[in-house]
């Protein structure tokens, strides 16, 4: 499968305790920082498996929230990532479970970040 979007990121208020919960979130899911710099005064983390895919920084925060959703290969992943979510400082969003609405086989589940973005693990396989 070919990805339609490179990498996507963006800002938050706390780039100490947003790396923190992302290593944390991310675990479960085989995504770790691939990359950590400090550029012209502002921080960045790329995490990823091969490459940095998402990115985290400082800066102004978006308005409103924004939903991102993260690939897992298994339904114990998901369930996994949002243990670890909530246990980071998370809110629930939505417990692991399948999403029939979206097609038999959708496995995810949502929190919101630090910075109250919607970020969801899915799986997409049978069982």
């Amino acid at each position: 499968m070919t990805a339609i979007i490179d990498h996507a990121g963006f800002a938050v208020s706390d780039f100490a305790a947003a790396k923190a919960f992302y290593t944390a979130v991310f675990a479960p899911l085989g995504i770790v920082v691939l990359a950590d710099f400090t550029h012209e005064g502002e921080h960045h983390a790329g995490f990823g498996k091969d490459k940095p895919d998402f990115w985290i920084g400082t800066g102004k925060p978006a308005l409103s929230g924004m939903h991102l959703a993260f690939t897992a290969q298994s339904r114990a992943e998901v369930d996994a990532f949002h243990a670890a979510a909530l246990a980071a400082g998370g809110k629930d969003n939505g417990a692991p479970g399948l999403r029939a609405h979206y097609h038999p086989n959708y496995y995810g589940a949502f929190v919101f970040d630090l910075d109250g973005n919607n970020i969801e693990a899915v799986c997409h396989a049978p069982k």
